[in-house]
């Protein structure tokens, strides 16, 4: 009795192996052999290599990037006809606008709206690259990209070291180390030989020392990690179902309805009151805030602004997470919402309205324009929430407003804000007889063929900066449209326009007040 019952057999639980995101939504394209994705990855590298000019913004920008982007579309072509129509004709699209984002470096000089540019083009990069609709997907999508390219290192080894013609790529690869070595060694010689050769040389290829070569080094490593990630991720996209899931609705109307309704009136106020200065003018500003215009349109821009970033940033939490199952729910979330939109572009206008008169009495700038045109966006924005609230159907709103960033820096570029900002000023000049000389004077060549049309002595402290920068002669590749019209310019003028800081100082007569005046 002290066996029984009998003892059951013990066998051990099988363990379930627990699967990862990446091995569930993005195990990466399978091991292959050929040589289109390694010659892609190659053609990307020595396009940014030869063609970037890293010093200078050129034509050499877009060169490069279109280089890259012909290499990986035919190294992924078979592989980007298995996704969806609509999905292909979206990457499609956002590899469009990068295209046109990176022209702008080669005609436009200003490097602020170049940088902008730049990063907008790696942003719609990352778009046809890793695919994304929603805020989730497309944050999804400038991580992922990144990561792509250290993961899809190992896979491009293994196409050459897998493939049957390893041994001639080896050969090809000595082959251009070789020819590159003679042509510098030979070349360095033979141009310190003659005065002539080493002119017509120095036209095609730049000046070789450690630091040029350094740059090459860097450019091809980035041009080469960017053909990576493009090649890995196209070849097998990651599955963003997941990252875009609906949100949890954990907020009940008791949590999210009162802070909301008192926003609402506090908009509601803030409309009031811009109204009244709206109708009131100038004497009213000037007995209730004791400011002048001017003053009082400067003082509240920047606020606004931050106001209206956090407001698109509530509206968004709470039309995620706030609850809306039952009828009376929708209807207040709707009406709320809907009346924060509305209140919130009057605000927008507000902001505009106080920038522009700022500018018209101040001086205009590009970096203001700027900031009025981002602005403008986020009014655009408040709209595009107001017409989604209707149908309770906003999926498309993250991936429009992306494209209306895209527009507007493309519309930046066509207005050429900087030379805008110079023939603003220039005509104040001739009114009020005042102008800020020394800002005029660090404007980037975009701006000279405005400033060649003032008179002296603000013209020689303007053209001062911007005539150093263009001694300097471009190689081909770092062709720019605006120091090309700018140089023009100045020739037109002759090098008797061109002054110094005496100019400067004696431009200050003309200056505009920079601190405001004690009543």
């Amino acid at each position: 009795w002290g066996t029984y019952p009998p003892p059951q057999s013990w066998a051990p639980r099988p363990r379930v192996p627990r699967t990862s995101f990446l091995g569930a939504r993005w195990p990466g394209p399978k091991p292959a052999t050929g040589r289109a994705v390694p010659l892609a990855v190659l053609a990307g590298a020595l396009g940014s290599a030869v063609f970037v000019p890293l010093g200078r913004v050129g034509i050499g920008w877009f060169l490069g990037w279109l280089t890259l982007t012909v290499a990986v579309l035919l190294a992924v072509r078979t592989k980007t006809a298995e996704l969806p129509r609509a999905d292909r004709l979206i990457r499609l699209g956002w590899a469009v606008a990068a295209l046109a984002l990176i022209a702008v470096p080669a005609v436009r000089n200003a490097w602020w709206l170049v940088t902008f540019c730049v990063l907008g083009a790696l942003g719609c990069a990352t778009l046809a690259i890793a695919g994304g609709r929603l805020v989730r997907s497309i944050l999804f999508g400038l991580v992922a990209t990144p990561f792509a390219a250290l993961r899809g290192l190992p896979w491009v080894r293994r196409h050459v070291s897998a493939s049957p013609e390893a041994t001639t790529v080896r050969k090809v690869t000595v082959s251009v180390v070789a020819t590159l070595v003679v042509l510098v060694v030979f070349g360095s010689l033979l141009a310190s030989a003659d005065a002539a050769f080493s002119e017509a040389l120095g036209a095609l290829v730049p000046e070789i020392d450690l630091g040029t070569v350094v740059g090459w080094l860097f450019l091809a490593a980035v041009g080469g990690l960017i053909a990576v990630a493009a090649v890995y991720t196209l070849a097998a996209p990651p599955d963003l179902s997941t990252v875009d899931r609906e949100g949890e609705r954990r907020l009940g109307v008791l949590e999210w309805a009162p802070a909301i309704a008192a926003l609402t009136l506090l908009f509601a106020g803030f409309v009031v009151v811009q109204f009244t200065v709206l109708f009131g003018g100038q004497r009213h500003v000037q007995k209730v805030a004791g400011l002048s215009y001017a003053e009082y349109a400067r003082s509240g821009f920047w606020q606004l602004l931050f106001v209206t970033l956090l407001t698109v940033a509530v509206l968004g939490g709470v039309g995620r997470w706030a609850g809306r199952e039952r009828p009376v729910e929708r209807v207040l979330l709707r009406v709320l919402l809907g009346l924060l939109s509305a209140l919130s572009v009057v605000i927008v206008v507000s902001a505009l309205s106080r920038m522009w008169t700022y500018q018209k009495v101040y001086s205009f700038t590009g970096e203001r324009i700027f900031v009025m045109a981002f602005e403008l966006l986020l009014g655009a924005v408040f709209l595009m929430i107001l017409a989604a609230g209707v149908r309770w159907r906003g999926r498309w709103i993250p991936g429009t407003t992306v494209a209306l960033a895209v527009a507007m820096l493309l519309g930046l570029a066509v207005l050429n804000p900087e030379d805008y900002a110079a023939r603003r000023n220039t005509l104040r000049y001739e009114q009020t007889g005042k102008i800020d000389a020394w800002y005029l004077r660090a404007l980037s060549a975009d701006a000279t063929p405005a400033l060649t049309r003032l008179p002296d002595p603000v013209r020689r402290c303007t053209l001062s900066w911007i005539a150093d920068d263009l001694d300097q002669r471009d190689p081909w590749y770092a062709w720019n449209l605006g120091r090309q019209r700018a140089r023009q310019a100045l020739d037109r003028v002759g090098p008797a326009a061109v002054g110094g800081p005496k100019d400067c100082r004696r431009a200050d007569q003309f200056d505009l007040p920079k601190t405001r005046r004690p009543r």
